[in-house]
């Protein structure tokens, strides 16, 4: 099933483009959990596609202050799935298994999730992390994201004795094994070279100021991507 995957997540865009196709119009707006679009749309290195263009705009707009939130909340997406006499393998196919396959068996509960996720599955969701095993390696795009939140940066001469005062608070958002996120300390050295507004930080004393969020990652095929947004 892992090589399975491997050769599913590049073709996501095609995917998700299918299953919104094949809905009525006024239904195509929400037809699936976002969180299972970004999860997907990501491993892929976003591909065009509708779905995957309001995936992204959602990841985006989870870290637009206030508040920065987990731009990937891989919780809300339930991949796992469970039935009478029949459970999922905790491996890295059940992703698809969980999102396109329908069954006709009884399943023990059900629960609302509209087009993309069968309401016939019986779901186990999970507090704060995947609810399938995703420790694998074609996983590590989902703990290549990183989160920088410079949430004061500011650089100037102080006008009586002429030294150089600085002050940052900067803090990295980041993924655990399984999905969880958490939030740490960081600094201004410590953010990527894609990060701009910074770049004249520590050198004589230009006055700076600068408050923004920065997100990077890597999709399945290790490519790099990020974002930025200054506030």
């Amino acid at each position: 099933m892992r090589h399975l995957l491997k050769k599913l997540l590049p073709s996501v865009a095609v995917a998700l483009t299918v299953t919104g196709s094949s809905l009525p119009i006024p239904a195509r707006a929400q037809t699936y959990p976002i969180d299972c679009a970004i999860l997907l749309c990501l491993s892929g290195g976003w591909p065009a596609s509708v779905p995957c263009a309001r995936a992204r705009a959602e990841f985006i707009r989870r870290i637009t202050p206030w508040p920065v939130e987990p731009p990937l909340q891989i919780w809300r997406c339930p991949m796992g799935a469970s039935y009478e006499n029949d459970r999922l393998k905790n491996n890295a196919g059940g992703i698809f298994e969980a999102l396109y396959r329908t069954d006709s068996r009884r399943p023990l509960q059900s629960l609302p999730v509209d087009n993309l996720v069968p309401t016939d599955l019986a779901l186990r969701l999970v507090q704060d992390r995947a609810d399938i095993d995703i420790s694998g390696p074609e996983f590590n795009f989902v703990r290549s994201i990183r989160v920088f939140d410079v949430r004061y940066a500011r650089q100037h001469e102080s006008g009586r004795d002429g030294d150089c005062n600085r002050s940052a608070t900067v803090v990295l958002g980041t993924y655990g094994t399984q999905g969880n996120f958490s939030w740490q300390r960081s600094s201004i050295t410590a953010l990527p070279e894609a990060h701009v507004g910074l770049e004249r930080w520590g050198e004589h004393c230009p006055g700076i100021y600068h408050r923004s969020v920065f997100v990077d990652w890597r999709d399945y095929d290790g490519n790099y991507g990020f974002e930025q947004v200054n506030y």
